[in-house]
């Protein structure tokens, strides 16, 4: 009988219920590689992880380690002590999520450890950041992809990129859904004065790449009568770009829930009427293939990563063109689709996009990591 895959993961905050795609992403995986028969050490950063999870969850061991709440700072100082972490408990792999953590990755090396690095896009092109923030970032994905022992990432563009600057192939794995019973109840929609396929949703974190205000104002543009907009999610850390949506919010009558999760997060995509991402930058975005896994029309801004997850034509609208993305609005607030239809959407997604068949390949690549010599 084989030894079962020591992995230990490194790079994001926790979970379950921890804000961030990263955070989704391991979230969805690492119960499934413990059922693949790897063991599954995550390293967590202490002020995120919810302490009511304990130490294990679904199989997986969590190890949190402290990192400071701090926008430049959280991820490379709990990088480095994790990976100093893991010098000591030897796992197989070291599997270090996202660029900017993949800093980290020579250090690693130089201490023996196998690294996977997964590129979930690069975060040095969001508007957030600094010069020298930008510095870290770019550097922390030439880093990771140059010298890890094998590289994952999200999505062609990714695939591309990497080649094109780095000169390296990667195994291309993308994000998953799992497809979600559509539950009934509304509880969330009546604390909130919602009505049922009666308002348009966007959830994601409360960052400017993400362009809550274009979506406002397209909204107040479109004047959908009787729709409500629906903003789901909150901020990290609180910003002059947080404070201005909250204010635009607050003068259009947009309904602002603030982070959601469980059975909440599920009602919000299951009523509602129309899902829309108009961000300027994305990996593969989980937050819209967990609204078509709920079978709920979307409208995306025209950038690669959400033109790569092949919806049609017409779904997409110019990135940062207001008066484009109200006019989508009107027209699919007009066209409900069919039952039938939103059924397809579900399971046609959840066959593309398939976290049993994530995880699968993942071990594949941890298994070819294992198979390489020291740096």
């Amino acid at each position: 009988m084989k030894r079962p895959i020591h992995v230990m993961m490194l790079g994001l905050r926790g979970f379950p219920d921890v804000q961030g795609g990263v955070e989704k992403h391991a979230e969805n995986l690492c119960p499934l590689l413990v059922d693949l028969g790897c063991e599954v050490t995550v390293l967590t950063r202490s002020p995120y992880q919810p302490a009511d999870v304990g130490t294990m969850w679904k199989g997986v061991r969590f190890v949190s380690l402290w990192a400071p709440k701090s926008k430049g700072l959280e991820a490379i100082v709990h990088s480095f002590i994790g990976v100093l972490y893991a010098a000591i408990n030897r796992p197989d792999v070291l599997h270090i999520q996202a660029i900017g953590p993949a800093i980290v990755t020579v250090f690693a090396r130089l201490l023996g450890l196998r690294v996977v690095v997964t590129h979930h896009g690069p975060d040095y092109d969001r508007q957030k950041w600094g010069r020298f923030a930008r510095f870290v970032l770019q550097l922390g994905e030439r880093w990771g992809m140059r010298y890890s022992n094998e590289r994952i990432v999200i999505s062609k563009v990714i695939a591309n990129l990497v080649v094109t600057k780095h000169g390296v192939e990667s195994a291309l794995i993308p994000n998953g859904v799992i497809l979600p019973n559509i539950p009934e109840s509304m509880g969330v929609l009546r604390q909130f004065g919602l009505e049922r396929c009666r308002y348009v949703l966007l959830v994601s974190r409360l960052v400017i790449e993400k362009r809550h205000l274009d979506l406002i104002g397209a909204f107040k543009l479109a004047n959908l009568r009787g729709w409500k907009l629906v903003l789901v999610g909150g901020a990290d850390h609180e910003d002059a770009y947080q404070l201005e949506v909250k204010r635009r919010a607050s003068d259009t009558g947009t309904v602002m829930t603030g982070f959601q999760k469980g059975l909440a997060l599920q009602e919000l995509y299951a009523h509602a009427g129309l899902f829309v991402l108009p961000s300027s930058h994305e990996g593969l975005p989980i937050a819209m293939l967990e609204a078509l896994s709920f079978g709920l029309p979307v409208i995306a801004s025209d950038i690669p990563a959400n033109l790569e997850v092949g919806l049609p034509e017409d779904c997409y609208f110019r990135l940062g063109s207001v008066k484009d993305l109200a006019m989508h609005l009107s027209k699919f607030a007009l066209t409900p689709p069919e039952t039938r239809l939103r059924e397809a959407s579900r399971h046609w997604v959840s066959s593309k996009y398939d976290w049993k068949k994530i995880a699968g390949e993942t071990i594949c690549v941890y298994r070819k990591a294992m198979g390489t010599g020291p740096i």
